[in-house]
């Protein structure tokens, strides 16, 4: 499982890897970017959830295992190993001396099914039996007798044999983290505890509220954000790592400037991050999350965030001549060329926007993905080119998008990159079809897709690109801003964008 987190003034990914056996090692990687701080984390593993066992429910909130993670001054991997007792629901707690974060994670028991039961007793069952029919065949006067252990054989197989035949057509328990909320119980026989039904479990949509944030322009200052069950107001504390994080938090200011953060977990429903927001004025914030059952929200802050000027002077927000918004073409960002194509992009017909980031294949996954694509607008020049009101305009705009370059392709030809699908082509490539017709489609995903049950690849490896291209249908006509994402260098880059998108074919000016 890998989980971002933008931990103070920190951007971390956590990759905590399958526990084998139980008792057993739980080894956590911890991968730091460029800029990141030296200093040490602190690890430990808590059990959490509930249990009818309460000898086993005694130690639930209870540190049983920590260990110290000294983070250099350069990118890399720092590796530490936590004891696992268990199966069932655990938190990871992450303190860096001055705040704590709680990152939820599963350990999964082994339970043998019903079906499973019944094929191997059945097939037991029929052994015994079978000595039995012999030993009553040699020692019986009678041969009637011997029909009473066969005729039990012939039941026991017939048992095993529809209980296997069947065992395909019956319906799975619900998933405990993944489709009901996890306990000990189920976590460790599921199907003891909730027998096979096949329910929907959606759940309602969650609501985003910001706390107060008093920090000034330039200054740091905590946003705390509360996401709250539609249905009954209670903490939503039922959020599942999506894309690589619990929660994707973006923020546009007023100068253009986006921010793509990872909120840490500090208690149920609870989540906070660190900022420095540069400039007096209006910041746009939005929310992506998914719930345990419920789907995937993107849920977009009724409010946002108005931000006083710190300074004795004041003055109109700036933003550097590096990240103002351009047209398509070649720009150069944190030192690396970017080129973006775009051509003519009309709305209501899908467009491909391929984005070279360099000129070498050493991108790194960022988040599961190759590359990230968030959409504002549409909007009317005058907003969409303010150097001072683009926080207001966004928080308005009709749609906001956050798109992905899946294309995985580890070779230095990034033609042929399969790059950005629409929700239609996943779900077509997911059956075992091609998008678009494409039959050579799929074989550029090879790169990020994992293979026979291995893990995706993570951020240190850098083979992938140097092309990230996305799939996007723009729904009116009008201007959007668009900022690219990518890593490279052990660095996110964020490369900001303005384009306009014509009517639709046939459709007047």
């Amino acid at each position: 499982m890998q989980v971002a987190q933008t931990l103070g003034d920190r951007d971390l990914t956590f990759i905590l890897r399958r526990v084998t056996g139980l008792p057993g090692p739980l080894q956590v990687d911890v991968l730091t970017h460029r800029g990141t701080a030296a200093g040490t984390l602190r690890l430990g593993t808590v059990p959490t959830g509930v249990s009818a066992d309460r000898a086993e429910g005694s130690s639930v909130g209870t540190t049983t295992s920590s260990v110290s993670v000294k983070l250099g001054s350069t990118p890399g991997s720092h590796s530490a190993a936590l004891d696992i007792e268990r199966a069932g629901p655990w938190e990871l707690v992450v303190d860096d001396g001055s705040r704590t974060a709680r990152i939820p994670f599963m350990v999964p028991g082994r339970a043998t099914s019903p079906p499973e039961l019944a094929v191997f007793g059945g097939f037991v069952t029929a052994g015994v039996l079978m000595l039995v029919t012999l030993l009553v065949a040699v020692r019986a006067r009678r041969g009637v007798w011997v029909l009473l252990p066969a005729g039990g054989v012939v039941a026991a197989l017939a048992v095993a044999v529809t209980a296997a035949l069947l065992s395909t057509s019956l319906p799975l328990p619900p998933e405990p983290g993944g489709q009901v909320d996890a306990t000990n119980d189920n976590v460790t026989d599921p199907y003891s505890v909730v027998r096979p039904v096949t329910n929907d479990y959606s759940r309602p949509p969650a609501s985003l509220e910001l706390g107060s944030y008093r920090a000034k322009a330039a200054e740091r200052g905590t946003l705390r954000l509360s996401v709250n069950d539609g249905s009954t107001g209670l903490p939503a504390d039922d959020l599942l790592v999506h894309d690589g994080a619990l929660m994707h938090l973006l923020v546009i200011g007023p100068t253009g400037e986006l921010w793509h953060l990872h909120p840490i977990r500090t208690a149920p429903g609870t989540y906070e991050v660190q900022l420095r927001l540069p400039a007096a004025g209006h910041y746009a914030v939005s929310a992506e999350f998914a719930r345990r059952g419920g789907g995937i929200q993107q849920v977009r802050s009724a409010t946002g965030l108005t931000v006083a000027d710190g300074s004795a002077r004041g003055g109109p927000p700036t933003l550097s001549a590096e990240l103002a918004p351009r047209g398509p073409g070649t720009r150069t960002i944190d030192g690396v060329p970017v080129r973006l194509s775009a051509p003519s992009p009309r709305a209501g017909a899908a467009t491909t926007l391929i984005a070279r980031v360099g000129d070498t294949p050493t991108l790194q996954p960022w988040l599961g993905m190759v590359g990230h694509m968030i959409v504002v607008g549409p909007l009317d020049r005058a907003d969409a080119t303010s150097p001072t009101g683009m926080g207001q305009a966004a928080q308005g705009a009709p749609v906001w998008a956050h798109a992905h370059s899946m294309g995985g392709d580890m070779s230095s030809d990034s033609t042929h990159d399969m790059g950005g699908a629409s929700a239609h082509d996943m779900a077509a490539m997911r059956q075992g079809g091609h998008p678009g017709g494409d039959e050579g489609g799929m074989g550029s995903m090879s790169g990020l897709m994992p293979l026979n049950g291995d893990s995706p690849a993570d951020e240190t490896v850098a083979a992938y690109g140097p092309d990230a291209s996305f799939v996007y249908t723009f729904s009116r006509p009008g201007y959007y801003r668009v900022w690219i994402q990518a890593e490279r260098d052990s660095a996110i880059l964020t490369v900001p964008y303005l384009l306009r998108v014509a009517p639709a074919a046939g459709v007047a000016k």
